[in-house]
């Protein structure tokens, strides 16, 4: 459930570990003191004078002055240093046997002790775990709630990790409630970001107001607690990961796509698009329109369109899909997993794609259908996410017989949006592959193509990316430099392709990886 409501049972759970720690910390710290009390009772004995042990009269105003003597008191700050210094050393004595995981970006744990065995959860760099045994040359650990197996090249252990916990502790806050909303400002009334799920830890930059300002943004301080600590694992899981990513729920319950109009109305300006079983976070009911916040785009959809409740879950669970976000302007995609592998393409902020593989540090994205490539986790956030709106403006025209000529070939090749991919196939409705898309559309229009993308890299004129125009086709290549994919560019940074099985007839973005070739068809 999403809400701000606090969760008693995970605040009842922090205090029973701190307990827990203080025990063995207690227990563990007796014999130091112990030794030392023994060592100044010795001291003490070896000074006692010959002859009953009576200490000379002069020597009585001193002692006297000795056992009045007032111990100094703490300033506030050493104080609040001592404080600090036990709160460390509780959070590291809270582990039975440590680790703490050093890998860049971070590192998957599994469901078993096998690289194919399912993800369940992720380990930051930096993060800790509780070592449980051994299997299978694989690290069984705790941490965060999650139990798993992660690779031990990627752990430091014994005192190492120890030495390593004191440099990452920092004041986090553990999130107490099941789901707590992450908002852009510390109100309740602030745009709502994202959430965080209950144990996960993030570092506090700021606290306002009873707010806490983390890297992703503000969260209530009602439901989280903060203390110096350790990072720990987050939870990899289907349901909380795609339903908690949405207040209310809709799916887009369309054969190919569903127009996001400015205002509810059928005559409002389309800025965007839903393709079919589309996610989105429904704000408001207005008659037979409901606003919707997806993506980056916010605008009115028909309701009868929109799935919501109970069926928008189990269609969101069932369709939810494994996909690697980028979160940098521009990522190196590249042949194989290690970073002097040749740059196969580049990528862009923002897209999604589907996940084919993780390594520890590195992703195998699906670029198009039978072509993959490798990112750093460090740039791309991995989650089961749901297809969102693109933006989407087409050009304003009276009606289709007065477009431009280009403006029809885009209106029509749109037609087709969501109809399903087959690789050597060339129907728009059931199936075509990349270049069979582009064939058929301008075939249309009475522009004769082969059906094969490298072959239609040859055709037309050359254009540079500065001077291309709706219906032009761009050329993408594999790792090799062969040409091996083709899309119409539409207009406004976008471009129309027959993707993949995945995905069928879509809107990217035109370098959403890096173009080989611009091609002008037309002759205009």
């Amino acid at each position: 459930m999403s809400s701000e409501m606090p969760n008693p049972s995970g605040l009842e759970e922090v205090e029973e570990r701190l307990k827990k720690a203080r025990n063995r910390r207690n227990g563990g710290s007796r014999l130091p003191f112990i030794a030392g009390g023994a060592a100044v009772l010795l001291a003490a004995l070896l000074l006692i004078p010959k002859g009953g042990g009576k200490a000379p009269a002069e020597s009585q105003p001193a002692q006297a002055a000795e056992t009045q003597a007032v111990e100094p008191t703490l300033s506030p700050e050493e104080q609040a240093r001592e404080a600090r210094e036990q709160a460390i050393d509780e959070e590291i004595a809270s582990y039975g046997t440590l680790g703490i995981v050093q890998v860049d970006g971070y590192l998957n744990m599994h469901d078993g002790p096998a690289q194919n065995d399912d993800i369940i959860g992720k380990l930051y760099d930096g993060s800790a775990c509780e070592i449980l045994g051994e299997e299978d040359g694989w690290l069984h650990v705790t941490s965060g709630g999650i139990s798993g197996f992660i690779h031990p090249d990627y752990v430091l252990q014994g005192e190492g990790a120890e030495i390593a916990a004191r440099e990452e502790i920092r004041d986090r806050a553990e999130v107490t409630a099941e789901k707590l909303f992450v908002r852009a400002a510390p109100s309740t009334d602030a745009e709502i970001l994202g959430s965080v799920l209950k144990n996960e830890r993030y570092v506090v930059f700021e606290e306002k107001d009873g707010w806490y300002r983390m890297d992703e943004g503000w969260i209530s301080g009602e439901y989280a607690t903060v203390r110096p600590c350790l990072n720990v694992a987050r939870r990899l899981d289907l349901r909380a990961m795609v339903l908690n990513m949405y207040n209310e729920l809709g799916i887009s319950m369309v054969d190919n796509y569903l127009n996001i109009r400015k205002e509810p109305s059928e005559e409002g300006e389309i800025i965007g698009k839903l393709t079919r079983k589309a996610g989105c976070d429904i704000l408001e009911v207005q008659g037979d329109w409901l606003k919707i916040h997806s993506g980056d785009v916010t605008g009115y959809v028909k309701a009868e369109y929109i799935a919501t409740g109970e069926q928008a879950r189990q269609e969101a669970v069932e369709i939810a899909e494994l996909m690697a976000i980028v979160n940098t302007d521009v990522l190196n995609a590249r042949a194989e997993p290690k970073e002097d592998s040749p740059i196969w393409t580049q990528i862009s902020n923002s897209q999604r794609y589907p996940v084919l593989e993780q390594l520890d540090g590195w992703v195998r994205i699906e670029l198009e259908e039978d072509e993959s490539a490798y990112v750093k986790t460090d740039f791309v956030d991995v989650r089961y996410a749901l297809n969102e709106a693109i933006h989407f403006s087409p050009a304003e025209e009276a009606a289709m017989k007065s477009a431009s000529l280009r403006q029809q070939i885009v209106n029509y090749a749109l037609q087709f949006l969501g109809n399903p991919y087959v690789w050597g196939g060339t129907s728009l409705t059931r199936g075509c592959d990349c270049s069979g898309f582009t064939m058929k559309i301008l075939e249309n229009f009475g522009v004769s193509l082969p059906h094969y993308s490298g072959s239609q890299a040859q055709m037309g004129s050359k254009v540079t990316s500065d001077s291309m125009r709706p219906g032009d086709l761009i050329f993408y290549s594999n790792s090799r430099g062969t040409i091996n994919h083709v899309a119409m560019y539409i207009g406004n940074g976008q471009i129309v392709h027959a993707a993949s099985r995945r995905s069928g007839i879509k809107i990217s973005s035109w370098n959403y990886r890096t173009p080989r070739a611009i091609r002008n068809m037309l002759g205009d």
